[in-house]
């Protein structure tokens, strides 16, 4: 038999073991291929010249982070970065491969599962095309962040659209826009929780990645940007980010019986001169400390997985920060991880939105 014959064979055997497959393409936002200079340069000029994540004109976003805020962040960054690599890789692309196998395994033969980054690699073009060459019936887009938002389920979202507009062939997609007060993500939050001593916090603070004031407002004209809106979900409101965020950290406290008095939330990992939803996180630690709470339990319930965000600026830069200023303990809830409940609400959320 000639090489050609088997290498056909072998196609065809592919294909019919994968027909009427589901695809389940699980996206986050990225990592650097390698905690080095050259790595962050190439991770942040892709991350930073998205127009969802800055939204100036074109020309002065390439300009201004290409020329100037990407070499100078990319050193300092890639050092952070050091701190936080594992043995295997990044934390988010370890607890990524491991979920999907997860998932993959939870889920059975019915679905191929694969994991995509929205920067840097394994890239989503590279997943659709091989989830494509394996003639799936459908593809489920499923972005690791509970919460919406333009910047990140957004920009997954076009550029999976991005992808597939250059196919000749499309089968059906279907976008899993959140899962904020999804119940199984709520009660794993509160039970990594619970391995803390609950009572002995004087304060309890849901701090989420910020992002501008003005992209709420472009986004949805109902918000106010002063968190007085974001108290329930409405009609209006269903989609905003801040609002979503309330939501999640309101039903984690529920959970854990934590009085609306004694929790705040609040957003991290600012930059630039612009004005951010606040209040931001390390002011409210601050607040905190002069009203003489001087123990804290922190959640990131925006990250699926302890990343730079959680891992080094909550565990390390913020808690260093605190302590010194007189603070007694700042603790950090872990994120869910690889955690297997966690990889059982993926599947059931896929299963059920």
């Amino acid at each position: 038999m000639s090489e050609h014959s088997l290498l056909f064979i072998v196609k065809v055997l592919v294909v019919l073991h994968s027909m009427n497959k589901k695809g389940l393409l699980l996206i986050n936002l990225g990592t650097p291929d390698e905690p080095t200079w050259n790595g962050l340069r190439r991770y942040l000029n892709q991350f930073l010249t998205d127009r969802r994540v800055i939204d100036i004109p074109w020309v002065f976003r390439n300009l201004l982070f290409r020329g100037i805020v990407v070499p100078i962040r990319s050193r300092r960054v890639s050092k952070l970065y050091q701190q936080l690599w594992m043995d295997e890789g990044s934390p988010l692309k370890v607890y990524g491969e491991r979920v999907a196998k997860g998932v993959q395994k939870y889920l059975g033969q019915d679905y191929l599962v694969a994991l995509a980054m929205r920067y840097q690699n394994p890239s989503i073009e590279n997943a659709i095309t091989n989830l494509l060459d394996q003639q799936v019936s459908e593809i489920i887009i499923f972005p690791l962040f509970p919460q919406y938002s333009s910047a990140t389920t957004g920009s997954i979202f076009e550029e999976v659209m991005r992808v597939l507009a250059k196919k000749e062939l499309i089968p059906s997609v279907r976008f899993i826009n959140s899962y904020y007060n999804h119940q199984s993500v709520i009660n794993l939050y509160a039970e990594k929780a619970r391995k803390h001593d609950i009572p002995s916090y004087d304060h309890f603070v849901f701090s989420f990645h910020g992002v501008p004031k003005r992209y709420l407002r472009k986004e949805n004209n109902f918000c106010k940007c002063d968190t007085t809106c974001c108290k329930a979900i409405q009609n209006e409101n269903q989609f905003c980010y801040s609002a979503q965020c309330h939501a999640t950290a309101f039903g984690i406290a529920k959970k854990l019986d934590i009085p609306a008095e004694k929790m705040t939330v609040s957003f991290q990992s600012r930059f630039g001169p612009e004005e951010w939803i606040q209040p931001y996180t390390d002011k409210v630690l601050e607040a905190q400390l002069e009203k003489g709470h001087k123990k804290i339990l922190c959640f990131s319930p925006a990250f699926v997985a302890d990343c730079l965000e959680t891992t080094i600026e909550i565990g390390v830069e913020y808690k260093e920060d605190f302590i010194h200023a007189g603070g007694v303990q700042l603790d950090l809830v872990e994120s869910l991880n690889d955690d297997p409940k966690w990889i059982q609400a993926i599947a059931d959320i896929v299963k059920t939105s």
